[in-house]
């Protein structure tokens, strides 16, 4: 299991790595390898525990998670899901709600990698889900970016155990004389996850694994090589992207373009997708708008720019620091967008303009952008603070080119 650990891991990182502890046997399992892995390369692990407030029991059972943290030599935080809980939907918005709380932990400690304890009966009961017709998320993968953003950006999760079985597990334990929490919830037949539990129970042969196909996975990383997303926060790539590769590939790189460049939470459907798709395999010109992002496309380069008819939209809670959930800044900054401000820019700045597409211009954040001379920061202009375009990392994420924590930027 190490040598899964350092196939992911940098050993000679001096960041700390997180872990999401419930308590129960399978994050307790993996807490015992992370603190192993923690001491032979002196990194520092800090258990994350979630508190989603659903059990009269759960701040009990938090508690006695950071004493069993603790206990193996972890650092421990207590993370508390609060507010209203809604009514339905529940167990899709308590993981949005985890996801935001282990993120925005981990990167207050300086982590870039969050560890779960996901087995391969999490990959067989996801399997059943989808038969039963039960919406659920894709399978868990070893190595993926956090799905929330922006609290998510520049975070990884490793699911390290995803070939394991809990039972065996949980046989480790016992053996060890260890015991764990066990969560209600994973028996209440309410829930689509406690139902397929119970139903494989009864099948015990069946397949529980999910390899990800290397030739699929080899395809996207060359044909998402292909497409630039720029410090000015707008994308480009060669028609011919398109004619070259497996359509389900090219909808999930265009996918990831457009919510890159656009800031969006998710991508466009995967209706809209295949029709892109199609038309870009054709050599008519193209210009369209998915996801608060618009397309243009001639005989020969596709452009994907921030919408300028949709500025106003909300692309969701946000995050300090980050200015349409695109570019990321000092929290203090005053910035807006250039549309409707381009003839108060300097001479210098409209200079530098001429070399960004006309479509992205709008959407380029501005300082002072209420002054009579609003700036354009660095890298765009040489206005100060400067900024950081979020794209090109978030898109690399999406598109597997991050394989391990040595890569992350």
């Amino acid at each position: 299991m190490m040598a899964t650990f350092r196939s992911r891991l940098d050993p000679s990182s001096a960041r700390p790595l997180t872990v999401g502890f419930s308590g129960g046997g399978d994050s307790l399992y993996l807490l015992i390898l992370a603190c192993a892995f923690g001491r032979a390369h002196g990194r520092r692990v800090v258990a994350l525990t979630v508190d989603h407030g659903l059990n009269p029991d759960s701040a009990a059972w938090t508690r006695a998670a950071g004493t069993a943290a603790v206990g193996l030599g972890a650092e421990w935080r207590g993370l508390v899901w609060q507010g209203p809980k809604p009514s339905t939907g529940l167990p899709a918005a308590a993981r949005l709600a985890r996801h935001r709380l282990l993120a925005e932990a981990a990167r207050s400690v300086g982590a870039q990698v969050i560890l779960l304890g996901q087995t391969a009966d999490d990959l067989a009961e996801s399997a059943w889900m989808r038969r039963a017709g039960t919406p659920s998320l894709p399978d868990p993968r070893a190595w993926s970016p956090s799905p929330v953003w922006p609290e998510g950006r520049g975070l990884f999760l490793f699911r390290p155990m995803l070939s394991l079985r809990r039972q065996d597990i949980r046989q480790v334990l016992s053996q060890r004389g260890l015991t764990w929490l066990e969560d209600p919830a994973n028996g209440d037949m309410r829930f689509a996850r406690a139902r397929a539990r119970q139903a494989l129970r009864q099948q015990p042969d069946i397949e529980r694994t999910a390899d990800p196909d290397p030739a699929t996975d080899a395809a996207r990383v060359h044909l998402a090589g292909q497409v630039t997303c720029t410090p000015d926060g707008y994308g480009t790539f060669d028609r011919d992207l398109m004619r070259e590769g497996p359509a389900p590939v090219l909808q999930g790189i265009l996918g990831a373009a457009i919510v890159s460049i656009g800031g969006a939470l998710v991508p466009p459907s995967r209706g809209a997708l295949d029709r892109v798709v199609m038309q870009l395999a054709g050599t008519e010109p193209l210009r369209t708008h998915l996801a608060g992002v618009r397309l243009a496309a001639d005989t020969r380069r596709v452009i994907l720019a921030r919408d300028a008819r949709d500025l106003r939209r909300r692309t969701g809670p946000g995050d300090a620091g980050v200015f349409d959930n695109r570019f990321e800044i000092e929290p203090s900054a005053s910035v807006g967008f250039l549309a409707g401000r381009g003839a108060r820019l300097s001479r210098p700045d409209r200079d530098l303009l001429k070399a960004v597409p006309a479509i992205a211009r709008p959407s380029l954040p501005v300082l002072f952008p209420d002054s009579a001379a609003p700036v354009l920061p660095a890298p765009i202009g040489s206005g100060q603070p400067a900024v950081t375009s979020l794209a090109p990392g978030r898109f690399a994420a999406a598109c597997g080119l991050v394989a391990c924590e040595a890569e992350i930027g």
